[in-house]
């Protein structure tokens, strides 16, 4: 199935996480240039492959006429006559030594294949990662405007018993006005949850490159999986080291960096190697036709098999002195070589960095989910109590808002920390070698 054939399925129904990492990698722009650039890269090595074992062949014909004075190829002297020449070569050259330049060349191409490769799997591991963030945005504000909006009618149906109340003498007028002033701020916060909902659907389908002016519905969907026992080896604190050697191993960071030192160290042996001869082996044949008006012509074919000949050539080029120019390239590959080790270095110890922080941060979004997940059925629980005694007069609007307002606060913790805490863990998974749309 074609990519826009995917797009256009994927479009049609209910777009879950994995449906939306898949979707934004088959449309992203920046996935397609990323693509583009390999592609580049496949073409570079073709062209290494078929310099190392193939020669360079040209072939080439030339007709020319010439009116007035010209020099008759058999007497050697001047006539003044119409002449016609008419000649063909073809020829062949193979460098036999080059300082290895062309196997260098090989490698450092099937090298820059590679990284093209990795770079295209970051840029989809950035892209779904930017994606789950934003999906999991409009999931946490979708439903905290479910909650709001929840309120809100409670809320609002409070006003209405208390306005009755009132009436009959009830309730006095300043609870009727704190209950209104209640409901215009649970209003207010249920416009700016949903203004902040729209604003993050609008990122997320930024990020899916999706058709503007189509309607885009997510699933409300939770992970199979909920704990540190998903991620292989790991159940919480510290990681294992040898868990920690195959992340770098595998992490596109740390062999980007590590293929950058192969190749300044590729470059800096043909740099070396041009202190030695070129060595290059040629050969071909050609062949010429001429006449001259007047003359007894020969026929075409057999003064082009009369004119034929071939010839074979082998040239030594020597460097002598060219102002020190290949000492001074030698000495900028030696200081790039130098560059790529350090960066290399410094990429291990920033990525072990990024994932002992990563561990850390799921260590500590999972302990404030649970607190949370805690709290939240503990309030809910109060605010249910509260709202019954609130109907039954038994407590007064200002203490029923508080409790509503920890009802909602709790609730909306929750989700962040839930969030957070999924975002956390698939990073941590994602170090561990799993990609995030595979989670």
């Amino acid at each position: 199935m074609t990519g826009l054939a995917t797009a256009a399925t994927l479009r049609a129904q209910v777009m879950t996480l994995r449906d939306c990492m898949a979707y934004a990698i088959s449309n992203s722009t920046k996935m397609r240039i990323q693509q583009a650039d390999v592609n580049d890269a496949r073409i570079d090595r073709r062209n290494a492959i078929l310099a190392v074992f193939l020669p360079s062949i040209n072939s080439g014909m030339s007709a020319s006429y010439s009116f007035g004075r010209n020099i008759d190829p058999e007497t050697n002297t001047y006539i003044n006559t119409v002449s016609f020449s008419n000649g063909y070569n073809l020829s062949a050259s193979m460098t036999l030594f080059n300082g290895f330049s062309a196997v260098n060349n090989l490698k450092i191409s099937q090298t820059a294949l590679k990284m093209g490769q990795t770079k295209e799997k970051q840029t989809e591991a950035d892209l779904c990662l930017a994606v789950m963030e934003a999906y999991y945005n409009v999931l946490y504000y979708q439903q905290m405007a479910e909650a709001q909006e929840r309120q809100a009618a409670v809320a609002e149906r409070l006003l209405e018993k208390a306005s009755r109340e009132e009436a009959l003498g009830l309730k006095s007028h300043s609870d009727v006005i704190q209950l209104e002033a209640d409901l215009a701020d649970r209003r207010y916060d249920l416009v700016r949850s949903r203004n902040m909902l729209d604003d993050q659907r609008v990122k997320l389908e930024d990020l899916l490159f999706w058709p503007v002016g189509e309607p885009l519905v997510i699933a409300e969907e939770m992970p199979d999986q909920v704990g540190h026992d998903a991620v292989p080896g790991w159940t919480g604190g510290p990681f294992p080291e040898e868990a920690l050697e195959a992340a770098l191993a595998h992490n596109p960071a740390v062999q980007l960096a590590a293929w950058s030192v192969e190749n300044a160290r590729l470059d800096l042996k043909t740099a070396r190697w041009q202190l030695l001869p070129t060595v290059s082996l040629g050969g071909g044949w050609s062949t010429s036709y001429y006449s001259f008006q007047g003359t007894q012509q020969v026929p075409y074919w057999d003064l082009l098999r009369r004119n034929g000949g071939e010839y074979v050539s082998l040239s030594v080029s020597i460097p002598i002195f060219n102002r020190l120019s290949r000492q001074s390239n030698i000495a900028r590959k030696r200081s790039a070589l130098a560059r790529a080790e350090a960066n290399y270095d410094q990429t291990q110890r920033d990525v072990a960095s990024e994932i002992r922080r990563a561990i850390q941060d799921c260590d500590g979004a999972a302990a404030a989910f649970e607190q949370a997940d805690r709290k939240a059925a503990v309030q809910e629980e109060a605010y249910a109590m509260h709202t019954r005694k609130l109907e039954e007069g038994l407590i007064s609007p200002l203490e029923y808002q508080t409790a509503a307002n920890n009802y909602l606060r709790a609730g909306t913790d929750r989700l962040n920390s839930l969030y957070q805490y999924l975002i956390k863990l698939a990073v941590v998974r994602y170090y561990n070698g799993i990609d995030y749309i595979n989670q």
